[in-house]
């Protein structure tokens, strides 16, 4: 049953094609404009505003904290440490109460997998599956999926520094990686927008952006609307991860370690939700 939450449909967006694109070399300065500062400063290195101002602490963080970053960037461009790589593509799909169906092709007759989402018990019962076209519509709806990693030398480089009782300069590298992932995330999800043609609806300030101040949403696999992490095996085939050697490991965890896949819907009310 969906939810009755959703009161409106958005047009079926083209998708520049159907299937898989890898890009193997994105630049880490590439990345910069969509890392998230504040978490990487405040969250993952401590560099907490002690009672600044929001305006004065990011005046001290430019001074002080954002040479620290450019050193790291600086060092990982000459050494390639972190090597940004991703996989994402477009697939045709129809729901089905709370599954999402993928087809081989647009004429939705052969089902290649299904995801199955669960349903908010509470609040506007919403379910991944709302936001797309059911099989009774008799429209083929969009899907895409991304896959990003910055590979297993970014991981092993911070471990090596830990090993070694670098612990300042682990602490900084460890906080890169992991921001620098979800940063590449951002940097796949906005160009997914741009190629399904609403790109010109983001906010222009990052600080907007992750406040979802663009049309639709990217559900991670692991948080509350997509929580069954063992599906990702589906998103690997999918995607063809092979490609940028990723795989599914123990207990449904992605390695490379700093990884991440995403379910991208295209809907303007989707938005992050829990269960």
């Amino acid at each position: 049953m969906s939810s009755s939450a959703i009161t409106s449909i958005d047009p079926i967006p083209t998708p520049p094609f159907w299937g898989v694109k890898c890009i193997e070399q994105i630049p880490l300065r590439a990345l910069l404009p969509y890392i998230n500062r504040s978490a990487l400063y405040k969250f993952q290195w401590g560099f907490k505003a002690q009672g600044k101002q929001p305006t004065e602490y990011k005046q001290w963080a430019k001074q002080e904290v954002d040479p620290i970053l450019n050193r790291l960037v600086d060092q990982s461009t000459q050494e390639n440490i972190l090597q940004p790589q991703a996989v994402y593509g477009y697939f045709p799909c129809q729901s089905q109460e709370n599954s999402v169906i993928i087809y081989t092709d647009t004429t939705a007759t052969v089902e290649r997998c299904r995801f199955e989402f669960p349903r908010q018990t509470s609040a506007r019962k919403l379910c991944i599956a709302d936001f797309f076209r059911s099989v009774d519509s008799n429209e083929v709806d969009v899907v895409a999926f991304q896959l990003v990693t910055v590979g297993q030398n970014a991981s092993d480089f911070a471990r090596q520094l830990f090993q070694t009782d670098q612990y300042q300069e682990y602490l900084y590298w460890h906080g890169l990686n992991a921001e620098g992932t979800e940063g590449l995330a951002e940097y796949i999800h906005r160009r997914i927008r741009a190629e399904l043609g609403f790109g010109k609806e983001d906010a222009r300030e990052m600080s907007e952006m992750i406040k979802q101040h663009y049309r639709g949403s990217r559900y991670s696999f692991g948080y509350p609307a997509c929580p069954n992490l063992a599906d990702q095996d589906k998103i690997l085939d999918l995607l063809e991860a092979s490609k940028i050697n990723v795989t599914l490991g123990d207990e449904d965890q992605l390695w490379p370690e700093e990884s991440t896949t995403a379910i991208v819907v295209y809907h303007h009310a989707a938005k992050y939700f829990g269960v």
